[in-house]
């Protein structure tokens, strides 16, 4: 159902593509580019990329290459369009409400190129930042989830993720948090799973409360 009202929770955790930055178009040039050079078809490749770590979909989609080489190459290319992305709606003014509060981002990505879009987007360090490096199997499983509720002190179950991709509300709900998905990726009606959605975090207004909690009011 679409956000209304307001929520209460103890952190907020944030997948990056597709709720905080815009790089959609970048991630599948830079997709196509790759399944373009190693004669696959970009449509058999782009289905398997979003919400899911790069060496997970490169597995999947060609086995007979070497996924962790390969991976490598394609993250090569996607810093050097660091440039191409930008920030979502509301991304600035949610994370700039956060200061002093718990969040994470919890990213697909790895550790260097999850580096490279934070700073392009001018975003602060989060507290906490799990990538597809940190886990030993991404999303759909709940490990990265659970790791950053974790690493921030708090329990899963008091938190609540922001998503775009129904591998990354899977792994949420999974890790026994509640969700709110961005229609920004996929259209809505592939992302059920979620509790609530919005169209972008420019409808979702953040305050902390003198204990600490965090409330999600919609705008």
């Amino acid at each position: 159902m679409r956000f209304e009202g307001q929520l209460e929770c103890a952190a907020l955790l944030f997948d990056l593509d597709g709720v905080l930055v815009d790089s959609t178009a970048a991630v599948e040039r830079a997709w196509r580019v790759w399944a373009d050079q190693r004669g696959l078809r970009f449509e058999d490749v782009i289905v398997h990329a979003h919400g899911r770590r790069t060496v997970e979909t490169i597995a999947a989609v060609a086995p007979h290459l070497d996924a962790q080489a390969e991976t490598l190459a394609l993250e090569d290319d996607e810093i050097a369009r660091a440039t191409e992305v930008g920030a979502l709606p509301g991304a600035h003014e949610i994370l700039r409400a956060l200061t002093g509060s718990p969040w994470a981002i919890v990213t697909s990505g790895t550790r260097r190129l999850a580096g490279a879009r934070i700073e392009a987007c001018g975003f602060p360090s989060p507290p906490v930042l799990v990538t597809g490096d940190d886990v030993e199997e991404g999303k759909p499983h709940p490990a990265g989830y659970a790791q950053a509720a974790h690493l921030l002190g708090v329990a899963a179950a008091d938190c609540v993720v922001f998503e775009d991709a129904p591998a990354g509300i899977d792994a949420a709900r999974a890790a026994g948090a509640r969700t709110i998905a961005l229609s920004t990726t996929y259209d809505i009606t592939e992302l059920a799973a979620a509790d609530h959605y919005v169209d972008t975090l420019a409808q979702v207004l953040t305050a902390s409360q003198p204990d600490g909690t965090l409330v999600l009011r919609a705008t």
